[in-house]
């Protein structure tokens, strides 16, 4: 593809051998003399780069780049000057352009300043890709001799940055990317099958930190510091979904991110519970039945009483600290709690649950539009950032930035790509979830599912409605075989939640300082 370059200046002709020398190299530059031309043409049609003299009689550089910006955002633009004044340049640069260059400029220069801005992802994909092929035999070796908790948080986080650094890159070695993801997560479940049960017993020794060690691990000692602390939970946060928003965030806090495993099923009644709690869900059942109701199947209404079990646990851990706990759900509520933040400073403790990414993900369940807009993981990612970047949770982060404050952030599960369906059978009262099912008489398909028959083993609830429980594998989705084929098109490609993947269980916890 031939790259346009549009060339705005006043003594355009003098730059003529600059313009062959380009053209000869395989760009197409189009030459003008002056702003209101270069708008003109800006506007009938697009352009890649545009090279913009400063210095120009009737609309200057900086007043012309101006309107460009409010035509074309996100073209890049290169400003050319004889001035070497430092204004100017704090002037071109405040109103975004992409680099600068000094009078007399020669064409090796201007080449790769082009090259530079042009060729700056595919250089940078392709370099990726080298040093991804270099790596491809060790990281499949890393993966299929992992045998500890913290190799396999290490392999969760080397794929992830690998799909963040190649996500515009060639499809094939995406593909290839894909297919070790996807062995990685079927080594993880095997992994998992075999260690998760131990990880439930009291005496278990060398164990990651669960959904029910959050708030007393790294939440509680910030609260014998001297500052109010804010611990934000966005739901259904995976981990790339957070280094976007930390790309965000670097410019405003100091940020150290750790790593936790949710409890299976990795769903919002019992992930998100124990870790308010700090306790498992059968020991939350136990305790506390008021506070733990079994018989609606209904997501929202298990996770009623978040605050009253936040309460019991500082009752416990921090007997007299009182928490302010808020839900927001709504963009009403977003509104409501971003004019009020500086309110919440008064309090020592305040706890927080952030419900868009969650509701993006249901969402995009049901809208074919959604499904367009974000058609793969990638995608996905983006949308969620497009999100954050307009969100009232980051004009609250900017807020809290300027404040002497403790800042928790982290999630309550992750979800995964849902692409292969795998056939269950349950009796009528068998819950609807598509990534975990609790019933009595479950069966499944061996490779598709983890089958709990003692629920006790994995630290949950036996009822009468809760025999047994099931957590899918890898980017499995469960399906009834009665109407199978109208449910298999209908989940297929969907995000869900509640299984056992690297996506759904090692999950990000950091803490932000701010920089101010």
């Amino acid at each position: 593809m031939q790259h346009q370059i549009l060339w705005a200046d006043d003594e355009i002709e003098q730059l003529r051998p600059h313009i062959i020398f380009l053209e000869k190299k395989g760009f197409i530059v189009t030459p003008v003399t002056n702003g209101e031309d270069a708008l003109a043409l800006i506007r009938k049609q697009s352009f890649d780069l545009v090279f913009l003299d400063e210095q120009m009689p009737g609309m200057d550089g900086l007043t012309t780049l101006g309107h460009l910006k409010e035509l074309r955002p996100a073209l890049p633009v290169v400003m050319i000057t004889k001035s070497e004044e430092e204004h100017i340049m704090e002037d071109a640069i405040g109103s975004r352009i992409s680099d600068y260059l000094i009078k007399p400029v020669n064409p090796n220069q201007i080449l790769l300043t082009i090259k530079r801005i042009l060729d700056r992802q595919r250089l940078r994909n392709e370099h990726s890709a080298q040093i991804y092929l270099r790596n491809f035999n060790q990281l499949s070796q890393q993966i299929y001799a992992a045998g500890d908790w913290n190799e396999w948080i290490a392999i969760y986080k080397q794929l992830t940055q690998w799909d963040i650094e190649m996500e515009s890159g060639d499809e094939a070695l995406r593909q290839v990317l894909m297919d070790q993801f996807q062995q990685a997560n079927r080594e993880f479940g095997r992994y998992i099958q075999e260690e998760y049960a131990y990880w439930m017993r009291e005496d278990a020794r060398d164990r990651p930190r669960l959904s029910p060690d959050v708030l007393e691990t790294f939440v509680t000692p910030l609260l014998n510091d001297d500052k109010p602390c804010f611990f934000i939970v966005i739901d259904c946060m995976r981990y790339d979904q957070w280094l976007v928003f930390e790309s965000v965030l670097n410019e405003y806090f100091t940020i150290s991110t750790d790593f936790y495993y949710s409890i299976l099923p990795t769903a919002t009644p019992y992930a998100r519970n124990a870790i308010f709690s700090g306790m498992f869900p059968e020991d939350i059942a136990s305790v506390y039945p008021d506070l733990w109701n079994m018989q609606d199947d209904n997501e929202s209404s298990l996770n009623r009483h978040e605050d009253q079990l936040l309460e019991q646990f500082l009752s416990r851990k921090k007997p007299g600290m009182k928490a302010r706990y808020e839900k927001v759900l709504t963009a009403d509520d977003n509104k409501r709690v971003n004019d009020k933040i500086k309110n919440y400073l008064q309090h020592p403790f305040s706890a927080f649950v952030f419900n868009f990414v969650d509701t993006l993900v249901h969402s995009r369940s049901d809208s074919d539009v959604l499904k367009e807009i974000a058609p793969d993981v990638a995608a996905f990612r983006s949308l969620t950032r497009s999100w954050f970047m307009h969100s009232h949770l980051l004009q609250i982060l900017k807020t809290l930035a300027s404040e002497d404050v403790n800042i928790v952030i982290t999630t309550d599960h992750g979800s995964v790509r849902a692409l292969r369906d795998t056939k269950v059978i349950g009796d009528r009262d068998t819950s609807t979830s598509l990534r975990y099912k609790y019933g009595k008489h479950l069966k499944a398909d061996r490779d598709g599912a983890i089958l709990v028959k003692d629920p006790s083993a994995y630290r949950l609830p036996r009822t009468q409605l809760a025999m047994n429980y099931l957590f899918a594998l890898e980017d499995y989705y469960f399906v009834y075989p009665t109407n199978y084929h109208k449910y298999q098109n209908k989940y297929k490609d969907t995000f869900q939640h509640g299984g056992a993947t690297m996506e759904e269980m090692i999950l990000p916890i950091v803490h932000l300082k701010p920089r101010r």
